[in-house]
């Protein structure tokens, strides 16, 4: 008999993979198809959900053609573009429109709205989010609203509502199962984090009938098998969880105090804070790290709007490089910054701002920058907005990192890596697989076939690439930070 496999689901922001992992965690096969990017108004981002959903099956079948056949795969893992909306019918399976996206801006005066009226306490004690159009629940409204005859569907239980992760679900097990994960339903801002319950004073808030809701599954489950005629034969999918939650189990970050971020389109930085819900008191949110037999292990999480999709911003819209890797040659060029800095607010602020009104700047322009200082400009934002995340972390926990856990394909670029070691004065440290995302998602399907006992099992397949030490006497670092600050202060008041 041969190997067996996992197959894990990775549905990003910008594309969706399909990547085949062994036991060891090491990447067999992978595949990977782009999408387009819709924006139809200013501030509005949109996607074509049947158009990721080809992608997703073309990807899977890619690495099982590659692999041998579905047999050799003992589980699926999902991992997803969290908050993004989709809408569809339940009877076709067809989206009523497409995807709200994340970054989507549109619900910006309604959400407003509710911190003026005095609502932002109660949400964040039983969510652990802020009001911001960030999370599902204003674009799920928006949609009903919006959209011809959507809340007399909804009312007739007609419609099915679901993060990327529900449609995906309900596509490959053929329309037969409606459910998500417990991370990906605490993004919503309609579930209730406390008592792991759909929330009945949120949904009357929001105006969302509890019909159009998916189930809500452990992370790692039975969540149904796959339809036989998608894959060659029927595959069961047991783990799923949000992209951020899924790079934590990724990189083993299973011990209170420890951080991970993600560098991807956005980035993502979650403290572990253990099994005890605390609010926190410096505008971050608090989230299920992940959720194992019925209990959960909380988070305290940073989110930056903006990482490598600057580095895409300098590549297509400024045309500035070529690829995203000459990116890190070119900021690497000069030796300092020039006195330029980015504020990235191209889609708003993030944590812990939550400033959704706010636009990006490059300042300290003089006559003599060039295209080195502004792809220098960019990368080092990243620092600066992960020292904001983890100064409050700091706050909100009182535990100081030594360490960081970094991922995502932004940490490919050693500039990036070095400038965090230095600007937040702690060691970097870089994993074996840049993949963890897919990794983690693999995990918890393994997990659900009998792969791993457990998560010190998982601990152990945990390696180092490798690491970053600080070089920046911290007076240089405290200085470069400062005058960032200052610059997003006029940004963001």
């Amino acid at each position: 008999m041969g190997e067996r496999y996992l197959l894990a689901i990775d549905q990003g922001t910008t594309s969706s993979r399909a990547i085949i992992f062994n036991r060891d965690g090491r990447e067999v096969y992978s595949a990977q198809r782009e999408f387009a990017q819709h924006y139809p108004k200013a501030g509005w981002v949109e996607h074509d959900a049947n158009e990721i959903w080809a992608g997703v099956l073309a990807c899977a079948r890619e690495v099982l053609d590659q692999a041998g056949e579905a047999k050799d795969i003992a589980a699926i893992g999902i991992t997803n573009q969290r908050e993004t909306v989709v809408m569809w019918d339940r009877s076709t399976g067809q989206p009523i429109h497409r995807a709200i996206v994340w970054q989507d801006r549109r619900t910006s005066d309604f959400c407003g709205s509710l911190v003026k009226d005095g609502h932002e306490a109660i949400i964040q004690d039983k969510t652990g989010l802020l009001i911001d159009p960030y999370f599902s629940c204003s674009k799920v409204k928006w949609i009903l609203d919006h959209v011809d005859g959507a809340r007399q569907k909804a009312a007739k239980g007609d419609l099915a509502f679901g993060t990327i992760d529900s449609f995906l679900l309900w596509k490959l097990t053929g329309g037969k199962v409606h459910a998500t994960d417990a991370t990906n339903a605490a993004r919503t801002g309609l579930f209730n984090i406390r008592t792991q319950a759909w929330d009945q004073e949120l949904l009357k808030l929001y105006d969302v009938p509890e019909s159009i809701l998916p189930e809500v599954k452990d992370n790692v489950a039975a969540f149904g098998e796959t339809a036989a005629d998608l894959l060659g034969a029927p595959i069961m999918v047991g783990g799923m969880a949000g992209d951020q939650h899924a790079a934590m189990i990724g990189q083993c970050c299973f011990e209170e105090g420890m951080i991970k971020s993600t560098y991807g389109t956005g980035c993502f930085a979650l403290m572990n804070i253990g099994p005890e819900f605390k609010v926190s008191q410096n505008r971050l949110l608090t989230t299920p790290a992940y959720r194992f037999d019925g209990k959960v292990t909380y988070a305290v999480e940073g989110s930056i709007f903006m990482a490598g999709a600057i580095v895409q911003w300098l590549r297509d819209s400024l045309n500035i490089i070529g690829t995203a890797q000459e990116s890190e040659a070119l900021a690497g060029s000069i030796n300092d910054n020039g006195g330029v800095y980015m504020i990235p607010a191209f889609t708003g602020l993030g944590a812990p701002h939550w400033k959704p009104e706010a636009r990006a700047a490059i300042m300290g322009l003089t006559r003599g920058v060039g295209k080195a200082e502004v792809a220098r400009a960019a990368l080092e934002a990243q620092g600066y907005q992960t020292r904001d995340l983890m100064a409050a972390m700091e706050n909100d926990s009182g535990i100081k990192a030594a360490a960081l856990r970094v991922d995502g394909r932004l940490v490919a670029n050693r500039f990036v890596c070095q400038f965090l070691a230095d600007i937040l004065q702690v060691d970097i440290h870089v994993p074996n697989s840049l993949e963890t995302t897919a990794l983690g998602a693999a995990y918890l399907a393994g997990l659900q076939a009998g792969f791993y006992d457990g998560l010190d099992d998982l601990s152990l397949q945990w390696q180092q690439k490798r690491s970053y030490k600080p070089v920046m006497e911290s007076a240089e670092a405290d200085r470069l930070y400062s005058e960032w600050s200052g610059y997003l202060s006029k940004i963001a008041n």
